[in-house]
């Protein structure tokens, strides 16, 4: 029996404007990002293992000639692009009273300002990012601590991202997955649950 729902944020509730945000930011083609780009910076950032001005410094790798990351240009973009998915959420209204919600995503600190852009809080009974639980998907880790904090066993929880690799390494740690796809297959999903009415 599904006891808590736990949803990715990006990409699965809202869509997520990072590549056109890095665009503005960077200016820079694919070829130049994958060549001069720091890779670790990202995934720092996202644990709070880095603040955001430490983010912009370190976009770029030391020596990188000719890139800049314009910070502003990127909350520019990002805080214009995100809104809901479509119909993702009026699941979330109709799954009300019928299951715990929580969110359960990679994201840094700015999950703070989609709290409160968005009334996540009217929709989620927790929201739990890689910000909060120092630990990104897919690691064992990630799900350990997210059970932990909503004192819902693996076994009870319905995990639901849009990449194979999260809803993979949910699994395995034994909560039930859906990768996303769209709001009527997750509609589906959830039916047959029995979470929501046909």
């Amino acid at each position: 029996m599904v006891r808590a729902v736990c949803f990715d944020l990006m990409d699965t509730v809202l869509y997520d404007p990072y590549r056109e945000a890095l665009a503005a930011a960077t200016r820079a083609r694919a070829a130049e990002l994958a060549k001069y780009r720091d890779p670790t910076c990202w995934p720092d950032f996202e644990i709070g293992a880095i603040d955001e001005a430490e983010f912009a410094r370190r976009f770029f790798r030391e020596g990188a000639e000719g890139v800049s990351f314009d910070i502003d240009a990127f909350h520019r973009v990002r805080r214009e692009g995100y809104r809901f998915l479509p119909g993702v959420r009026e699941i979330l209204e109709e799954l009300a009273g019928r299951a715990p919600r929580f969110i359960a995503s990679n994201y840094p600190v700015w999950v703070e300002e989609l709290r409160a852009t968005f009334a996540l809080d009217r929709l989620f009974e927790g929201i739990y990012s890689s910000h909060h639980l120092r630990v990104r998907k897919p690691a064992r880790e990630f799900f350990d601590r997210l059970v932990s904090r909503i004192g819902v066993d693996a076994e009870g929880c319905l995990f639901i991202d849009d990449r194979a690799e999260n809803c993979d390494a949910a699994a395995a740690v034994g909560m039930r997955a859906h990768l996303f796809d769209g709001a009527a297959g997750l509609r589906d999903r959830l039916v047959r649950e029995g979470l929501l009415d046909p």
